[in-house]
């Protein structure tokens, strides 16, 4: 993962402020800033990042939106949304596919530990969100898996590759990924960081 991080608000005191704080934290970080979305899409165009903390009121924003439309432009990017608006809006954007939630009234160690946990975890959502996603997912997606499904569900989950889960079961290469398209379909995900998502809030 690279070091650089683009703060995205409209604010100078938010970005500066957020800076130094991730700055005291975190040796060799490269900090970008942006003051309105056309800038995010231009800076994310023109360099690759690791994080992007976001703004999601500042001017040109798109909203929801925003996510999918950024991801379109670097799809390995992580986005932490800043906000100063309440959970209910935090998971709407978790489920267009943000990394993360972040209230504008954090602390500094609020702060630090989101962007480390988006750096190492690939995701940070605040405990009480946890509870008010889970009610949202009301049917239990791993329901939807076969008991086979589930056993290669929580090995990806737990960090394996095809081949080790191909070794681990006793089975082809070509079967694990079969299964694991087929897992991915049921879970409605596209990637492993969202499959470890789904396994998070179930657990």
């Amino acid at each position: 993962m690279n070091n650089k991080i683009l703060i995205a608000d409209d604010h100078y005191v938010v970005r500066a402020g957020t800076a130094l704080v991730l700055e005291s934290a975190f040796s060799g970080l490269q900090i970008d800033f942006a003051e309105n979305y056309d800038q995010v899409k231009k800076r994310l165009l023109s360099k690759l990042y690791s994080l992007l903390i976001l703004d999601i009121d500042m001017p040109g924003t798109q909203y929801k939106k925003m996510i999918s439309e950024l991801k379109g432009i670097q799809p390995d990017i992580k986005i932490l949304v800043f906000s100063g608006y309440d959970k209910d809006v935090a998971i709407q954007y978790i489920r267009e596919g943000a990394e993360g939630y972040l209230n504008k009234q954090s602390s500094e160690e609020e702060i630090k530990n989101a962007v480390k946990a988006v750096i190492e975890k690939g995701y940070y959502y605040p405990a009480e969100l946890i509870g008010l996603i889970i009610q949202n997912k009301r049917d239990n997606p791993a329901e939807k898996l076969s008991a086979r499904e589930y056993e290669i569900f929580k090995l990806l989950a737990d960090g394996n590759g095809n081949l080790e889960i191909s070794n681990r079961l006793n089975i082809q290469m070509s079967t694990v990924s079969t299964y694991k398209k087929r897992i991915f379909q049921k879970l409605n995900v596209s990637n492993i960081a969202e499959l470890i998502k789904v396994y998070e809030m179930m657990h």
